[in-house]
Parts: C-alpha cells; structure tokens; sequence
C-alpha cells in the first residue's frame, strides 16, 4: 500500500477499483443481452420477425417517418410469403405493431454493440484490461458481428418462396449465440473479482464446468421446438398424448433420418424433454455431492442455486407446454433460462478459484499501459 504526501495509506486505487469496473461493466451488457433475447422471443411469439424484409445496419436505425415511407415499408411486406399465405388483407396498423417489435429488437441489437464496443475502448486506453480479458472480449466482439449476420440469414431464410417463418435451425444457431456470448460476458465478470477463492475439489469443478454446457445445448433444442413450433404438440405431461416416449414411426418419420432431430416437431419436443430431465438430475445431484462434501467458498451455495433454478425452469417449461405457449409464459420461459445459464456459467467460472488483490505481477497490459511502458 502505498503513502500519501502526508504519511496517510492512500485508498485502493489501479487495478482493483479498474476491476470493479470493468466487472459492472460486463455484467450491465449481459443485462441487454437478456433483454434482447427478451425482445427476440417476443417478436418471434408475435410472428413479427420477417416484418423488416431488408438488412440495413445504419440506415435502418430510422423507422418510416411518413405516410409515403410506411406505404413503402407495407409494399416490401407484401410481397413476402408469410403476408400472402398468413397475413392476406391485413391494415396497415396491424402491420405497423409487427414492424415496431422487429425495428425494436435490431435497434436494441445496435445499441447493445455501442454499449460494449465503446466502454471497451475507454477501458483499454485506460490501461484496465489485461491481456487474457482482452482477448476474450475480441472473442465476444467477433461473436457478436457473427450474430448479427446469422440474424439476418436467419431472416432470409423466411423470405424464401413458401415459408412463413424462419428456419428453425437458424433460429436455434441464433439463439444459442445469443446464449453463448451471455455465457462469455458472465465468465469474464465473474474472472474480474479479486477476492481469494479456493478451487472446488476435482470432481465438483467438472460438474461444475459441464453444467452450462448442457445447460446451452437445451437452449440450442429450444430454439428448435421454437421454430418448429414443437411447443403446439403433444400438449400434455409426463406423457405425450399417453405415451412416454411415442412411437419410432412417429418420432423418424422425416427422410432422411437425421433430418428428424431438426425438422421432426415430434422428435424435436421430446429430446428438449429428456434432456430437461438430465440437466435437473445433474444439477441436484451436484448439490447433493457439494452438500455432503462440505465444499467451501460458497460452492454449496452456488450448488443450490444452480439446482433450484433448473427445477423452477422445468416447472415453468412444464406449464409453458400445458398452456400451449401463451406469449407470458413463453418469454418467461426463455428469459428464465438465461437466468439458469448465468448462475450455472458463474458458479463453473468460481469453482476454479482465484487469487487474491491485484493481477499476478508481469502480467502484459492490454491497451494503453502497454503502449506507454507504464502506469497512468
């Protein structure tokens, strides 16, 4: 600790207050992420997504400001399959409710990018991310141009002659790297805390560790009973119209057969079903074995969380199914489950433990410390 002119311990400064802030940093973009997967489901329940028939990344930021814009808009929409076999003679309020949730979700996409490209650059001139956090957050930045090309792909893909929708597999790519940018956003907060944390014993970790992904593979399924609107069928639990697992005709009945794990709503229901029971038993027997471990640094605790928010998700994904995906329960449903990833994504991040105060010392500065051969 170092002493002021007057022989007073100045106050922590450097690199554990940059740390405090870069992690509130990082964990406010992972608050929009959730909101624009929030805003996503929503367009998607809505059936507003193909409303905007056009990628315009700048210009598109402006919606139509006049009556000779928004004929323009409605024409271009007219035009689309889902308007002639869904939405023929719809008015142009109605149409104007679908185009404002899409324009809503591209805009918070475009906003979501300012909010983490531009701290960023402030925090790096700053000298305050090191060289692994730094590259990390590349990694994020190039996911997130990734997504917001799959987004439009994916919204190509339902312009195309005869659909009314998006593809269910791009949709389900789509959400998944929404889901895996969160993850990332909230693994490198969680690396930014600086207080000491003992690593949890070997076998804890790696359940640890593979619960977010089990827990992003049943979002990627997800994705496709979203798209194949999987959630309309079988409407019932814990069978499936009486059946705990319906017959092998019914679950291949697509050729080829490995198109039935995409395409196959029947199929597509039931594996999200099984592996939302795998994903529960694997969290509450990890919160079992922490318990009886007596693991310590707040590993029983997170343990605990991961497991009740999983159970909370199935009961919720269960009612979800029973009501037929009315849009409250949809949007909880998927939101819900960016909240278990989060907990199950911090919970891995903190069982590998961390030291203690600053970084270890000849870590290699990131940004403008390294420019500069110093300190600020």
């Amino acid at each position: 600790m170092r002493l002021s002119t007057l022989g007073r311990p100045e106050a922590p400064s450097g690199p554990t207050r940059g740390s405090n802030a870069v992690r509130t940093w990082l964990y406010i973009v992972a608050a929009l992420v959730v909101a624009m997967v929030a805003v996503g489901g929503a367009t998607r329940l809505t059936g507003s997504g193909l409303s905007i028939t056009e990628w315009r990344p700048v210009t598109g930021a402006v919606p139509p400001l006049s009556a000779a814009d928004w004929a323009n808009e409605f024409d271009k929409y007219r035009d689309t399959p889902q308007y002639r076999i869904l939405n023929q003679g719809m008015g142009l309020a109605d149409f104007k409710v679908l185009y404002f949730w899409e324009w809503g979700h591209r805009l918070l996409g475009r906003f979501l990018g300012l909010a983490f490209f531009l701290p960023l650059l402030w925090f790096w001139w700053r000298g305050l991310v090191g060289r692994r956090l730094g590259l990390g957050l590349l990694a994020l930045g190039l996911l997130g141009g990734l997504q917001g090309t799959v987004g439009w792909i994916m919204v190509a893909s339902g312009l195309k002659p005869g659909m009314t929708a998006v593809a269910p597999l791009k949709l389900a790519i789509h959400l998944t790297l929404a889901s895996l940018i969160l993850a990332g956003l909230v693994w490198l907060a969680a690396g930014e805390r600086r207080d000491a944390r003992p690593a949890a014993p070997g076998r804890l970790r790696a359940a640890a560790l593979a619960l977010p992904a089990l827990v992003l593979a049943q979002i990627f399924l997800g994705g496709l009973v979203a798209g194949s609107h999987a959630g309309l069928l079988y409407n019932t639990w814990p069978t499936m119209d009486g059946a705990l697992v319906p017959p092998h005709a019914e679950l291949f009945a697509v050729t080829p057969w490995i198109e039935n794990f995409v395409d196959n709503a029947t199929l597509v229901q039931l594996n999200h079903r099984l592996v939302a029971y795998l994903i529960v038993l694997a969290a509450l027997a990890h919160a079992v074995d922490a318990w009886l471990s007596r693991a310590a640094g707040g590993v029983r605790e997170r343990a605990a969380g991961v497991a009740a928010l999983a159970v909370a998700q199935m009961g919720l994904g269960i009612v979800t199914l029973l009501l037929a995906v009315p849009l409250w329960a949809g949007l909880a449903h998927q939101v819900l489950a960016m909240g278990v990833l989060v907990m199950a994504t911090v919970h891995a991040r903190l069982s590998l433990g961390s030291e203690a105060a600053a970084p270890a010392r000849g870590e290699t500065a990131f940004g403008f410390e390294g420019l500069a051969g110093g300190g600020i």
